[in-house]
């Protein structure tokens, strides 16, 4: 964390660390590939209550990501509030409208076809909680001095990846929803002009209903992501 004060490193035992053998390791990366494999999207949720605490323990592990200089510069809000889904709902498909009337051009739209999205949000009230995730462009003190965040963008991608397999991991399922422009959350969610919100995750069950795109099972082979240098 950043602070007035001058902080100067002082290094401290490793406080854990979980050591195999490498046939241990070798299961234990299958084991997660397969149970990451069961990951999915969906757009159709029930709305079957989740206990706040799963909420707030997954955000907690987000809380355990890098970040820039350990900045941290994220901040989390999760709504289960109806009226305030029922107006980012609403305030979604305003755009979401534009969006597909064109406004995404013919080579976005071509591209997002096979997914099967539409204008059409209703998730965004369904889900029991919506989560916010806004990058904090910069910090400040209590007395309102500004101080530099660094690689913000990365530090909170790789805090939200943390947070979808936490989920994931509590049996829950999420859905990514970025509409553009979404300034009007930081007022409606009391949030400071420092910060941008970059999504909102649907957090829920799925429906018995629930379908996933044929399409999103079919992913790169490892030749095509990976390159070994060795």
């Amino acid at each position: 964390m950043f602070t007035r004060k001058n902080i100067k490193y002082q290094g401290i035992s490793l406080p854990f660390f979980h050591d195999m053998t490498d046939a241990e390791m070798q299961m234990a990366a299958l084991d997660y590939i397969e149970f990451m494999q069961h990951r999915h999207s969906v757009r159709n949720f029930s709305d079957r209550p989740i206990p706040r605490n799963i909420i707030e323990n997954c955000v907690k592990t987000a809380g355990t990501a890098p970040s820039g200089a350990n900045h941290q510069p994220w901040h989390f809000v999760a709504i289960a509030n109806p009226e305030y889904k029922r107006r980012i709902r609403e305030a979604s498909e305003a755009e979401g409208r534009k969006f597909y009337a064109g406004g995404a051009g013919d080579e976005w739209l071509k591209a997002i076809e096979p997914i099967g999205t539409d204008e059409k949000k209703p998730h965004l009230e369904i889900a029991p909680w919506l989560i916010v995730v806004f990058a904090q462009r910069y910090g400040q003190y209590e007395d309102g001095e500004k101080f530099k965040n660094y690689n913000v963008p990365e530090s909170v991608g790789i805090a939200t990846g943390f947070l979808l397999a936490a989920l994931h991991h509590a049996g829950l399922t999420a859905l990514i929803h970025m509409p553009n422009p979404m300034e009007f959350l930081n007022e409606m969610l009391g949030r400071p002009k420092s910060e941008k919100p970059t999504m909102i995750i649907a957090v829920g069950h799925p429906a018995k209903s629930a379908t996933v795109p044929e399409v999103a099972k079919i992913k790169k082979p490892l030749h095509e992501i990976l390159t070994i240098c060795s």
